[in-house]
Formats: structure tokens, C-alpha cells, sequence
């Protein structure tokens, strides 16, 4: 099924007679969604661009590649700088913004700007009954109602199927930098990244790997902005040692791509900086890269359920690719799971789209 308009969608889910497996350009294969595949990429187009207000509309289906190409020629970007899965996943296609906006997919400079959700400014969706509904604005002056839009931003297409998403967008970068830190163990470098990011010195990436023996730094800004905060940067880390300044590729940071070829589990787990080190000390994995300061681990493992040989911890596991037996989702407390099955149940009453992901 390959709806061209809302109104088509609205009828494919409306005359549905089994569950829909919702699907934009195929690279975020990850979960055990069931049923026939909604293809969503004819759905595809930039409705709205106006660069001197800072905001694009685009159809849920269009690619990353295009949203990015029409704001970098205008010198601007998405600040959330959303991963890339292909290569982690080992899937084809290309990334649309309406699975970024359903994963709530955010990279490294989430700890300095905020995630997806935080500069979506507006969506139109329809949920499981076959209602077009339409929340937020197309511009920053006009935006209202923001609860439903941070609601359909990381529901992973449970609530809805996304046609359109507007964003909130900022001027690109004149200069990158990176400072990296050699010889710390994980207990070292999340006290480092917690010193940086707590300096006044506007740290966008904060990311350590144990196999490289590298923590890295990232300032971006002003030419001379960025050189002065570099400068004052080092004072900061000197309890840590003596940085250097070297070339970094976030990207590959921001898509774990050293884990792609090796074989294993990957798990994404969201903890307090402070809770990372110990947690990763006992769950035996075979590699790991922390980003965000140390609130997110990667952990590359062996097969099985990480969740049971971590017991009860401050934070959630997400399994991103592995075993099929596995639940994607960390369990929900009663309270928050009658909550989530609630909500649910009122946007999609026959439980159809994408079924199975979230249980």
C-alpha cells in the first residue's frame, strides 16, 4: 500500500482489515512491527521553506539528503543532526524526516540544543480511525498546541502515521573543533565531559570510546569564538591531562558506525551520566561508546537480553538490533504502561498501526 495524499491514507486505514507495518525509506528496520507495509515515500516534497524565518515543511516521506541539501544551500541546518541507521542496521534506502520524527532520532549535539522534538514546530498526522488531524503551526509565529506534536515525536508510528512535519531550523556553522583526552578510564572521562559540559565554554559533543582510548570535546560557533573557547577549554580539562586538537568525524560518532560489521546485539541505553560507569562494568559487553556526556551508552554484546543481566537500573535499554525473541522496548512501569496503553488505545482504537512494536 502506497498512499499519494492524506486522503488516500485516511482510506487505507480506515478500510484496513489487519495491521499495518508503517514504513518511509526502510533504513530503521529495528522492532517487531507486524502486518502489510504502508509505504509512505510518495508522500514526499518540501511544502514550505522560508529561510529568513527560520522554517521548513516538508511531507513526511521526504528524504534527509533533500531537507538537508535545500537548507545547506541557504547556509542552515537541523541542529538535532539525526543518526543515520543504514550502516548500523545494514539496510538500503534513504532516511525520511517522518521516521526521524516517529524515532525521535537525535545525535550528539542533543546534550547542548535539545532532541527532534524540541524544535518541531508542528505535524499533521492521521491516527488509526482514519482521522486527518492537524496539531501545531508551519511557522514559529504561529505555532500553538505544542503537547500533541512532542506526543507524536519518538511514538514510533503507534499513534499515527506522519504526512507532514514542520521545523524550527538554525544558521549552519562557520568552524568545528574537537578536543580529545587520551588515557582515562570511563569513570575518568564521564567526570572530564561532565566538567566540559558544565564550563561556560558551549560544548556540543561529548563522546568517549574505550577501544580508541579517546574523549572527545566538541566546540562549533564563530572562527574566533570557537578558538577562544578552545583555548579556555583546555584549563578546564587540565586535571584530566593535556588535550589535543585533532579532526573528528561526528558522523561516524553520531551512527556507531565501528559497531556496523561486527557481529553482536546492539543495545542503546539512556542512564545518568554519573550511574554509565558502573552500569557498563557489569554487563560484560563487548564493546561500548558513550555519547552525551555519558547519559547514552552503545553496547555491543552478545546474544540475549542485557535487561536481565543489569537488574533494576535508573534508565532504559533499547535494543536496536538483535534478537528477534527480545523486546525492543524497555518494560514500562504499571503506572506509565496503563498510561501508554491508553493513549494508545484513543488514537488507534483497533491496534493496527505498527503492532507488536511496543509490546
Amino acid at each position: 500500500m502506497k498512499p499519494n495524499s492524506e486522503q488516500d491514507l485516511a482510506q487505507l486505514i480506515t478500510g484496513a482489515d489487519g495491521p499495518l507495518r508503517i514504513q518511509g525509506g526502510g533504513t530503521r528496520s529495528y522492532g517487531h512491527a507486524t502486518g502489510d507495509v504502508l509505504d509512505m515515500s510518495a508522500m514526499s516534497g518540501i511544502t514550505l521553506y522560508e529561510p529568513g524565518a527560520l522554517t521548513i515543511v516538508a511531507k513526511a516521506g521526504t528524504p534527509l539528503s533533500e531537507i538537508n541539501a535545500a537548507l545547506s544551500a541557504e547556509n542552515q541546518r537541523l541542529a538535532f543532526e539525526p543518526m543515520d541507521h543504514r550502516a548500523l542496521l545494514g539496510t538500503t534506502g534513504e532516511p525520511t524526516i517522518g521516521g526521524g520524527v516517529a524515532a525521535n532520532v537525535s545525535g550528539p549535539r542533543r546534550i547542548s540544543v535539545g532532541a527532534c522534538r524540541d524544535f518541531l514546530l508542528g505535524v499533521r498526522f492521521v491516527d488509526g480511525a482514519g482521522n486527518i488531524i492537524k496539531n501545531g503551526g508551519r511557522v514559529m509565529k504561529n505555532v500553538t498546541g505544542y503537547d500533541l506534536v512532542k506526543l507524536l515525536a519518538g511514538s514510533y508510528g503507534t499513534l499515527g502515521v506522519l504526512t507532514e512535519v514542520s521545523f524550527k531550523v538554525l544558521p549552519d556553522l562557520a568552524r568545528q573543533t574537537t578536543l580529545v583526552l587520551t588515557g582515562l578510564d570511563d569513570a575518568q572521562a564521564v567526570h572530564a565531559m561532565s566538567a566540559a559540559l558544565s564550563s561556560p565554554y558551549e560544548v556540543t559533543g561529548a563522546a568517549h570510546d574505550p577501544a580508541a582510548d579517546k574523549t572527545r570535546f566538541r566546540l562549533e560557533g564563530f572562527v574566533d569564538s570557537v578558538a577562544y573557547r578552545a583555548k579556555e577549554l583546555v584549563h578546564v580539562l587540565a586535571p584530566f591531562g593535556i588535550p589535543s586538537e585533532e579532526e573528528t568525524d561526528w558522523a561516524a560518532i553520531r551512527d556507531v558506525s565501528v559497531f556496523a560489521d561486527q557481529p553482536g546485539n546492539v543495545w542503546r541505553i539512556s542512564v545518568k551520566p554519573s550511574d554509565a560507569p558502573a552500569l557498563v562494568a557489569r554487563m560484560g559487553a563487548k564493546a561500548v561508546q558513550y555519547d552525551w556526556g555519558g547519559g547514552l551508552i552503545w553496547a555491543l554484546t552478545d546474544d540475549g537480553d542485557l535487561r536481565a543481566k543489569l537488574g533494576d537500573f535508573k534508565g532504559h535499554a533499547t535494543l536496536i538490533r538483535g534478537d528477534v525473541d527480545t523486546p525492543t522496548f524497555q518494560p514500562e512501569a504499571a503506572p506509565l504502561a496503563a498510561i501508554s496503553a491508553g493513549l494508545r488505545k484513543k488514537f488507534d482504537p483497533r491496534n493496527i498501526l505498527n503492532r507488536g512494536l511496543m509490546a
